[in-house]
């Protein structure tokens, strides 16, 4: 399934888009083995696999150059983790961030899902903008990290 959104009037041509035939994985590697704190030297076959498995959403710009992507992990009924969320640094602070954070909240709505879950150590603020909330007792969370 494919979603497209478009820019509103007054904000600049740039379109989400779910297709994962337009994603560029040669430069979403890029973008997140050499500049996301989170995934730096992620091998390309990593990252590929990745994309594989998951809901992904690539920002185009008007040449229809990719500027920026997110991947959600989901079964489409219950759970979604949003991730590997990354602008280009030559498009930051155009508001971006929030179009596809949106764009992710708006394509799994109809869903319904219980929650969705993201991490985040500097975006807070961003993320608030679309409806997240911290978690109300980070106790109830646990992680299992078996390749560290």
């Amino acid at each position: 399934m494919t979603t497209t959104t478009s820019a509103q009037p007054g904000e600049d041509a740039y379109e989400v888009d779910t297709d994962p035939d337009r994603i560029d994985l040669d430069r979403v590697h890029h973008w997140l083995s050499t500049d996301a704190f989170w995934a730096l030297g992620r091998s390309r076959d990593l990252v590929e696999r990745s994309l594989r498995g998951s809901l992904n959403f690539g920002v185009y710009d008007g040449e229809g150059t990719q500027v920026a992507y997110a991947r959600v992990v989901t079964d489409h009924a219950t759970f979604a983790w949003l991730c590997d969320v990354y602008v280009d640094p030559a498009h930051r602070g155009r508001g971006l961030g929030v179009r596809l954070a949106t764009a992710v909240r708006d394509h799994l709505a109809p869903y319904e899902l219980k929650r969705i879950l993201l991490a985040t150590l500097d975006a807070h603020e961003l993320y608030a903008k679309v409806g997240f909330v911290p978690v109300s007792d980070p106790k109830m969370l646990m992680i299992l990290s078996p390749t560290t």
